[in-house]
């Protein structure tokens, strides 16, 4: 039988059929959560459209590292790498750290070096220039570092297919380490190689990100160092004061908030509150974060303000930021980096506009992917051109920045679309010249006359199983509201389920023959949409960088018609206050 859309919405002016997240057997679930656990109804609908079982949502509730914390030598080469780094640890051989550009590099790199300081270790920390040197380990870095004095290299959130740079290390004396998580090769570089998507891995920790990968690593190497007694001579150091820089890389890095991530965001989150880490306390303030930091903040304020450095700047930024420990330095770097985002956003917005317009003209209906590219656009600035194409599309998309003949770009995938797994394959058929990720991210680096043959492999790829995400794209319902009832308190009942995110996605609600009573356009691209319940009850939602979007459009065109609205809620707090702040997700006209 076919399944009844809710409110009758089978396409919405977003083209979505909307569908209630709780089928019968996922309704009895929520039943049985309320009924064993004494939660409140709402709370229990959402756990249960998570697949929480009923008797796992108190502790689903509650994650904890000791109970979700994986054995570490369950990773591959983890054992060695634990070793090496113990013996750099016991005879303070220097060691260099070779981070990404991003925020899990910077994180995943500060974290290494907090260790390595604590432990008195010397080390170096590079962080390579997106333009100059490109993604992951190069051979003139590596030079630079054996010139320096070290004898060990481990790279961060990278050197999975670091080929040639890695035989440069071995002929200079370098021993290497890598600790990474995005996809790999069958055949690996001449390394120690932690990483839990590499294809002999079966620890079942692929989900991890980059600073996953690195706390585990610090994990057995500090119980290393507890059996071989080097802590007789040093206070042991507390490894959950790093948890707050592992939080931070895994929202960043929209890696799943299920098992161990969720439980390393809700405890990183929590020390967050504490406000000890002069430069998340700096770049927090400059952010304008009011009240308690929640996992958004991470992903949308702190995120692309760390990233900027990177994109556009000193990419390095972003690790001096998480290591500084001075309160004026943290604020002079917090404030260089939140001025680099603003340039940051003019750049794409410009961008963002070209792309758009390509691809106005150059896709088809059912095309898979969306490519766009530009001779004159910032490598740094892709992937997020990426990921505008995609949401305005609804499918993957990889946006080029193109160089002479060469292009480098970033694309970003939709739910059930791997997209690092096709990128692989490739260059494994000599199409592109470098790419990598995982499955909802990847870099490639592809010649201009191998574009089209690109482009052919990737829709033969990815036809079928674009086109059966995109069937199954509905947009999810987790209850009927009215305006009246989006309050406090109902936001605070259901966001102990959070933190929402990728694996956890944040509840949508709808608000079934409300009013629009006002559409205000604000900031670049925003909406303000006032509506009102037939009892009179009032709500602001906020749309944003949405004018131009069918939604905008279409929600501008129904000012004082009646719309079935669906929206996410969460809390802002203005004056130690909490404020119910409404996001429009979609509509449909009542």
């Amino acid at each position: 039988m076919a399944e009844r859309a809710l409110l009758g919405v089978e396409s919405s002016v977003t083209g979505k059929f909307w569908r209630d997240r709780l089928d019968a057997p996922g309704q009895a679930r929520a039943l049985a959560i309320a009924q064993l656990s004494g939660l409140p109804d709402a709370l229990s609908r959402i756990l249960a459209g998570r697949g929480v079982a009923p008797d796992d949502a108190l502790a689903f509730l509650d994650p904890t590292l000791r109970s979700l914390l994986p054995e570490p030598f369950s990773l591959t080469a983890m054992e060695a790498a634990t070793q090496r780094l113990m013996h750099a640890i016991l005879r303070r051989e220097t060691v260099a750290i070779f981070g990404d550009y991003d925020v899990d590099g910077a994180c995943s790199s500060a974290l290494l070096a907090e260790f390595l300081d604590y432990c008195g270790t010397p080390r170096l920390l590079h962080i390579p220039d997106r333009i100059t040197e490109g993604y992951g380990p190069n051979v003139e870095a590596i030079r630079g570092f054996a010139k320096q004095g070290a004898k060990l290299l481990v790279t961060v959130d990278c050197g999975t297919t670091s080929f040639e740079p890695f035989v440069e290390a071995k002929k200079l004396g370098l021993d290497v380490i890598v600790l990474d998580h995005h996809q790999a090769p069958e055949t690996l570089p001449e390394a120690i190689i932690v990483n839990p998507n590499r294809q002999d891995d079966v620890s079942g920790q692929g989900a991890l990100c980059a600073a996953g990968v690195v706390f585990l690593t610090l994990v057995a190497v500090n119980r290393a160092l507890r059996k071989s007694g080097w802590w007789r001579e040093y206070p042991e150091p507390d490894l959950l004061l790093g948890i707050d820089l592992v939080g931070l890389a895994t929202v960043a890095d929209v890696a799943p908030l299920t098992g161990l991530n969720r439980a390393f965001v809700v405890k990183g989150l929590a020390l967050m509150r504490n406000r000890a880490r002069a430069g998340l306390r700096a770049l927090a303030d400059i952010s304008g974060i009011n009240g308690p930091p929640r996992a958004w903040h991470l992903g949308f304020l702190l995120g692309p303000r760390i990233n900027a450095g990177g994109r556009i700047g000193d990419a390095a930024l972003g690790a001096k930021l998480m290591l500084e420990r001075d309160e004026l330095q943290a604020g002079m770097i917090a404030a260089e980096l939140d001025r680099l985002n603003g340039e940051r956003q003019v750049l794409e917005k410009a961008m963002v506009e070209q792309a758009m317009a390509q691809a106005e003209l150059t896709l088809v209906p059912d095309a898979p992917v969306v490519i766009a590219g530009g001779d004159d656009w910032q490598p740094g600035i892709v992937g997020l051109v990426a990921s505008r194409l995609k949401e305005a599309h609804g499918r993957p998309a990889f946006a080029l920045a193109f160089k002479d003949n060469l292009a480098t770009g970033s694309a970003r995938s939709i739910p059930g679309v791997d997209l690092g797994r096709a990128v692989r394959a490739a260059v494994e058929r000599g199409i592109l010249e470098k790419g990598g990720g995982h499955a909802m991210a990847a870099g490639v680096t592809v010649r201009r006359e191998k574009l089209e043959a690109f482009r052919a492999f990737l829709e033969e790829a990815l036809a079928e199983k674009v086109a059966q995400a995109r069937k199954s794209s509905g947009l999810a319902i987790d209850g009927l509201l009215t305006a009246g009832a989006c309050a406090p308190n109902f936001v605070e009942a259901f966001e102990k389920a959070g933190p929402f995110g990728a694996g956890n996605p944040e509840p949508v609600f709808a608000l079934p023959d409300h009013r629009i009573t006002e559409v205000i356009p604000f900031g670049v691209d925003h909406l303000r949409v006032r509506v009102q319940a037939g009892d009179g009850a009032k709500l602001e939602l906020v749309s944003f960088r949405s004018a131009q979007t069918v939604l905008g459009q279409a929600v501008a065109q129904a000012k004082g018609m009646r719309a079935h609205l669906a929206c996410s809620l969460s809390l802002d707090f203005w004056g130690g206050r909490p404020k119910v702040s409404a996001k429009l997700v979609d509509m449909a006209l009542a």
